[in-house]
């Protein structure tokens, strides 16, 4: 690594050691002090925090875990994430890195964009468009749904290019042909959940060239794509390291473990950070000429948390949603996925003589509430005795 990497490194750290309480602390209980940490090929003294972890920490010092290195009242936007996680955003123009993925895959000043993700408490939505807009691009705030009217203003207004789930753009540009409208849609900037080749390859067939990339709602932007379309360049400002899942201690390039994000940010300590996806490093060249290390694609969850529709579905917030239907004896959510969607269901056992006419809605509600998913209820007679919460019976192809 770079002798200005790992100056920018300490300049980072000994911010965070400095103005975060928590950081300060995690430091202390590892036993470790800022002059252990001097380089990247260091990090890896300090175990990683994951999610978990980060939740836990919020719920006892709200609400960020005093992992917050600048004052609240400094930051931008504040976001709350399924977990329930919370998020600063700090007043930059680019917090969360979007634009050089936008301009590897073709967004340029003055084009009109949609942006179809949530700008509802999470980060995506208002994330995104600063991108867009530090990228030059003009924004449509879309977010998800009124399809028709979403359509109506991308013809209005010209509009080329697409951010937001790659199931959702086919789902746009299928209305779009349903009501006979003509859209100038020429490329995408996808991601928030896989992206299948048969996908990929349909929506190129209908003349929008798709790029995929990859990042968190506590990270920003970890990956993207350009032309080669060959693995997911690491932006600047951004250590990414792949570790053992059970060690942490990083693995050669080419072999699979967890993603362990460091950003070099002095707002927010995020270091060796596990983000619970499984990938590795590519470090061959890339014919583009960016210089900078690639991921290779997503290849799995290293705990039980399960991604649908572009949000993670946890077992515990499926069991603290549960436990408030004491007649509900057995439970389990199964994803499916057809047409390149996404669907979602939850298998209920009742009690006997309990009153099955009104509860279905009733925890489908509940979940919408609570857990910010919509699904379909459906009463079973039974369940295997180890059934695990989730079931996940989609396929990628």
């Amino acid at each position: 690594m770079s002798d200005q990497l790992n100056q920018k490194l300490q300049q980072t750290l000994t911010h965070l050691y400095t103005h975060a309480p928590g950081f300060k602390k995690r430091m202390d209980d590892a036993g470790l002090t800022l002059a252990d940490i001097q380089t990247v090929e260091t990090l890896s003294l300090l175990p990683v925090l994951r999610k978990d972890d980060l939740i836990e920490l919020q719920k006892q010092e709200p609400p960020f875990g005093g992992m917050l290195a600048v004052p609240l009242s400094s930051l931008r936007r504040v976001f709350q994430s399924p977990g329930p996680i919370n998020e600063p955003e700090p007043e930059l123009a680019d917090a969360g890195n979007w634009a050089p993925g936008l301009e590897a895959a073709g967004f340029r000043v003055g084009e009109v964009a949609i942006n179809a993700f949530g700008y509802h408490l999470t980060p995506a939505g208002a994330s995104l468009e600063d991108g867009l807009r530090t990228a030059g691009c003009v924004v449509i705030p879309g977010g998800i749904g009124n399809q028709e009217q979403q359509i109506q203003a991308m013809a209005a207004f010209g509009t080329t290019g697409y951010v937001g789930l790659p199931s959702y753009l086919k789902a746009l540009l299928d209305k779009a042909d349903e009501l006979g409208y003509p859209l100038k849609l020429n490329k995408a900037f996808v991601l928030a959940e896989p992206l299948p080749p048969s996908l990929r390859q349909e929506l190129k067939e209908r003349g929008v060239n798709v790029f995929q990339a990859y990042g968190t709602a506590e990270c920003g932007n970890l990956g993207y794509e350009c032309e080669a379309i060959s693995g997911w360049h690491i932006p600047d400002d951004v250590i990414v390291q792949i570790c053992d899942i059970n060690s942490g201690e990083p693995l050669p390039h080419g072999e699979t473990g967890e993603v362990v994000v460091t950003l070099l940010h002095e707002h927010y300590a995020i270091v060796r950070f596990g983000v619970g996806d499984l990938s590795s490093i590519i470090a061959e060249p890339c014919t583009c000429g960016r210089s900078s290390l690639r991921l290779n694609g997503w290849q799995g969850r290293v705990g039980a948390a399960t991604k649908v529709r572009g949000m993670f579905l946890h077992p515990k917030q499926l069991a603290d949603m549960m436990a408030r239907f004491g007649n509900v004896t057995a439970y389990q959510a199964v994803i499916t996925r057809a047409e390149h969607k996404d669907f979602l269901a939850l298998h209920v056992v009742l009690a006997p003589g309990t009153e099955s006419a009104t509860l279905p809605a009733t925890i489908q509600q509940t979940a919408r509430d609570t857990i910010k998913f919509r699904l379909e209820v459906e009463v079973v007679d039974a369940l295997p005795p180890n059934a695990p919460p989730i079931r996940d019976e989609r396929t990628w192809e």
